[in-house]
């Protein structure tokens, strides 16, 4: 009789055992996929916000081309005053402050020259300048004046590039050289074959 209570015991704690067993199961089986649906719901999540973090890149860009476009460059830039060739070489300018004045020039060959004045005894002709004084005027100057404090000319302004100190504003074209006074618009043009003073 004892064998026989034993037997519908042990089988009793199968079935318990079997049912837990199957009950941890079905329960870890019912956490697994709730637990896996906040990682794909975050992953688009993750996504989403990616593209907002790049769009302010495009903003950060922008500015750059349109700061930079009418600014002095460093190369050019000795204590305020600016050194710079023309683009094709011929013109050594500057936009300079002198012991007297302020002033805007570039030196080189240039044709036509009007005739030398009487008050000028150096050379003449061989460049234009302006001054606070009104219109640009040619030059009559002893040597050069637009050169680097190593006695180099400045580097080449590239063509549709502009420099401005001082109140003046130098640009650069492909055969030539513009400089303006910023304030009264009186200025002067030079190239190899022509030449304006206003």
């Amino acid at each position: 009789m004892g064998s026989r209570r034993v037997l519908p015991v042990v089988i009793a704690g199968l079935v318990v055992t079997v049912a837990a067993a199957c009950g941890t199961s079905s329960a870890e089986d019912a956490a697994a996929p709730s637990s896996t649906v906040p990682v794909v719901t975050s992953a688009p999540a993750a996504v989403v916000a990616a593209p907002v973090t790049s769009t302010p890149e495009p903003t950060t860009t922008t500015p750059e081309p349109t700061s930079s476009a009418p600014e002095t460059t460093v190369e050019f830039v000795r204590n305020e005053a600016v050194y710079f060739s023309s683009a094709d070489g011929r013109f050594q300018c500057g936009i300079v402050e002198l012991a007297s004045r302020v002033e805007a020039g570039c030196q080189g060959t240039t044709t036509p020259v009007p005739p030398r004045p009487d008050d000028c005894m150096v050379g003449w002709g061989n460049g234009i300048r302006i001054t606070g004084e009104g219109r640009g005027a040619f030059m009559c100057a002893g040597g050069p004046i637009y050169l680097t404090a190593t006695d180099a000319p400045g580097a080449p302004l590239a063509a549709g590039q502009q420099v401005s100190s001082f109140g003046y504003t130098c640009a650069s074209e492909a055969a030539g050289v513009t400089c303006r006074k910023d304030d009264t618009g009186h200025g002067f043009r030079i190239a190899a074959a022509s030449n304006e003073v206003f």
